[in-house]
């Protein structure tokens, strides 16, 4: 199977506080989309609740890991989708590389129209758009509960905030991690977005929405850096 490959400029911290980046050319061997991932249980529920009265139907279990194909990796500033029922949602993005695991950003774009009946379809249909940076997992661990996670779209003719909050609203990322089936000791070239926060409503009310562009981010307040990313939807009609 032909992979494609993404650059990614790789940072790492040493012990006297310097910093060092390397570019990695990644070929990813396999793509996770982990899902139902906050730490509160009852929020998890009510939003499964919520969910369940749209149509769409509760996960087999929580976490749930969803294997998707890993050519929707992309790093382009647009993407495509299908009809004009999809939106984006920022995810902290944990791959291995070089015998070390990073820790980035990625939107894990979603149909929602087809999320009604399947989730896994839905996440399968899109693009899956992620920065071209990253830190050293290990540089961040210790405190990642403080590392902020935010994402805007441009909407009404203006950039407003779509997600923002911190990853103390995830389970720990390393377990989650470790909870995933399967996992090699060197597993060269996986990728795993480790779930997202709730979208925040616009003056209308409505929370999860379509935008024609979306930006990703994480802020490392304690070391001073982020990581940022911006991209474009390209409608495509739906033929009958």
């Amino acid at each position: 199977m032909t992979r494609n490959t993404l650059h990614i400029a790789c940072e790492s911290i040493a012990e006297d506080g310097s910093r060092s980046s390397a570019l990695h050319a990644v070929a990813p061997s396999a793509l996770v989309v982990a899902g139902w991932t906050g730490r509160d249980s009852a929020a998890i529920e009510h939003h499964i609740e919520e969910l369940a009265a749209l149509g769409v139907p509760r996960p087999s279990s929580v976490p749930l890991y969803y294997r998707m194909a890993s050519l929707l990796l992309t790093q382009s500033a647009e993407i495509e989708a299908l009809g004009d029922q999809s939106s984006g949602e920022a995810e902290p993005l944990l791959f291995f590389s070089r015998g070390e695991w990073w820790l980035g950003v990625a939107s894990d774009h979603t149909d929602r129209q087809v999320e009604s009946y399947s989730v896994a379809v839905s996440k399968q249909m899109c693009a899956k758009p992620l920065a071209a940076s990253a830190w050293r997992w290990r540089d961040v661990e210790a405190h990642q509960d403080a590392i902020e996670l935010r994402s805007r779209i441009f909407e009404d003719g203006r950039w407003v905030d779509y997600q923002r909050g911190t990853l103390a609203a995830i389970r720990p990322l390393a377990a989650l991690r470790d909870g995933l089936p399967g996992l090699g000791k060197e597993p060269e070239g996986l990728f795993m977005t480790c779930g997202t926060l709730a979208a925040l409503p616009n003056a209308r009310g409505e929370a999860i929405r379509p935008a024609a562009q979306m930006e990703i981010e994480l802020h490392d307040a304690r070391l001073q850096r982020r990581i940022v990313h911006r991209y474009a939807v390209r409608v495509l009609p739906v033929i009958a």
